[in-house]
């Protein structure tokens, strides 16, 4: 039995747990149905930044926490990059102990209130839930780490995790989205002196500028940051390491390593016809300018480009957000159009529900081959391939083939772009000893460490395109290598 396996056995042992645990029969903890997520009006909501997902009550989150069965081993962990300590959390829901519960998960996770809401569970730890082995819903795990962590957030009784005593060893963290943070709050734990330094005007990174209000409010993002604050982690906005300065004159101010969690903010477009067209951006534009720059509020004066009858090209969680978005900007004719069937969307199912449930036109099995102008050069309409599915490709997915002669032309005047992002350049361009792969991710050892002895990355920046919760699992990994590399000098 491994270290790991001893202490989740020894903590299933404790008093309180045998206790909650045989207080319910199995049989009737898997009689019980799934919660079902309280949500805003789709009518309502399709025309306001409120949240879509209200949150359980206190009653809700208790009975969804008697369906665990508190399993002698947890597969639910495994499948948390960040090793949240599923069962004993819910265990501690289910006997009215919520704080502890949070403090539970704040041991592995940065981001608890930000994780409930974005992280994929149904492709990750809920995926490994042991009800899927009986055809039953799992446990909805996601649900009660947003419930435990928005709990502890409104009780006036949240605390910042603990830290070791400072040992004055100072660690740059470039990037401030989810990896960056989530390893600026591990090494502060360890007692690191950490700067995260962020090239926009506000820190957030990816939850700020990618993520609309109406999945995850800005005041939750800002609560997290805060507890970084009180467990001395520095701020440096408006600061564009390789620019601003270099690492070599980060290294001259005395920091002994660096983590590289910039993300993948440069937008891929299709290359066909037409697409400089005005009315045609990236969804990383669309979002920015409306989420983190304010765009739809008129107190600002962001400009943007606001549309009737408005395309968004992909199938992916950016898509659903910017679809989303194009129907609270006052759209009259929302679509998407996407390559493959609905089957293949990579979208969460939840994301994807919402859009329908807000009016959103889904048109799969038709991708874009050209855009047509009117004679000012604005976009007036989409031509329209049709396809159908053919053979997998590499991934297992089938792949999307062109029915012939099946082209349809449909009238649009705005065109959001979301087909996936690649790394900005600017890191590796100004430091040419960084390594790269063919697609501009910089390459990294499993201990995410670069070519540079002293430079750690992880994220968008190495996998290309991830979710949040993958990118906190690398910043958490990332921790534990930094520690080692300088505890070993």
């Amino acid at each position: 039995m491994s270290d790991i396996q001893e202490i989740r056995k020894a903590q299933r042992d404790e008093e309180w747990r045998k206790a909650v645990r045989d207080s319910i029969k199995p049989k009737d903890r898997m009689a019980q149905e799934r919660v079902v997520m309280p949500q805003a009006d789709p009518e309502e909501r399709s025309h306001s930044y409120m949240e879509v997902n209200m949150g359980l009550s206190l009653e809700q989150a208790m009975n969804e926490a008697k369906r665990c069965l508190d399993c002698p081993n947890p597969m639910c962990v495994t499948g948390c990059p960040v090793e949240i300590n599923i069962p004993t959390f819910i265990k501690n829901i289910e006997r009215g102990e919520i704080l502890e519960a949070a403090r539970v998960i704040k041991e592995t996770s940065t981001l608890p209130a930000v994780c409930g809401r974005v992280c994929p569970q149904e492709k990750q730890c809920e995926s490994k839930c042991i009800y899927n082995k009986s055809k039953k819903p799992a446990v909805a795990i996601g649900y009660l780490e947003r419930f435990a962590a928005d709990y502890e957030r409104t009780s006036g009784k949240a605390a910042a995790p603990e830290t070791a005593p400072k040992n004055g060893i100072k660690v740059a963290v470039i990037g401030s989205g989810p990896a960056g943070l989530t390893c600026a709050g591990e090494l502060a734990k360890k007692g690191y002196d950490v700067t995260i330094f962020e090239a926009l005007h506000e820190i957030g990174g990816v939850l700020k500028y990618g993520i609309p209000e109406f999945r995850l409010p800005n005041d939750i993002v800002d609560f997290e940051i805060s507890n970084l604050s009180k467990m001395g982690v520095k701020f440096e906005a408006d600061f564009i390491v390789g620019k601003t300065a270099t690492m070599d004159d980060l290294r001259a101010e005395g920091f002994k390593a660096f983590f590289v969690g910039s993300g993948a903010g440069l937008p891929r477009f299709m290359g066909i016809p037409g697409e400089n067209y005005t009315g045609i951006m990236s969804s990383n534009e669309y979002l920015t300018r409306v989420n983190l720059m304010h765009a739809a509020d008129s107190k600002f004066d962001t400009p943007i480009v606001f549309g009737k009858n408005v395309a968004v090209v992909g199938g992916g969680n950016t898509a659903m957000d910017s679809v989303r978005t194009a129907k609270r900007l006052g759209a009259e004719r929302v679509m998407l159009f996407y390559r493959r069937s609905e089957v293949e969307m990579p979208a969460r199912l939840e994301e994807v529900h919402h859009a329908k449930e807000e009016g959103v036109e889904f048109h799969t099995l038709n991708n874009p081959i050209e855009y047509l102008a009117d004679d000012k050069g604005r976009v007036r309409a989409v031509k329209v391939q049709r396809m159908e599915l053919g053979e997998p490709d590499e991934k297992g997915r089938r792949r999307p083939v062109a029915i012939e002669g099946a082209i349809d032309e449909v009238p649009v005047d705005l065109v959001i772009v979301a087909i996936g992002v690649s790394p900005n350049p600017l890191i590796s361009s100004a430091h040419p000893e960084l390594k790269t792969t063919e697609r501009g991710t910089l390459e990294a050892t499993d201990a995410l460490q670069t070519s540079m002895p002293d430079v750690f990355a992880g994220g968008d920046i190495v996998r290309g395109g991830a979710t949040v919760i993958l990118a906190m699992g690398d910043g958490r990994r990332a921790a534990a290598s930094i520690d080692d590399y300088l505890q070993s000098k």
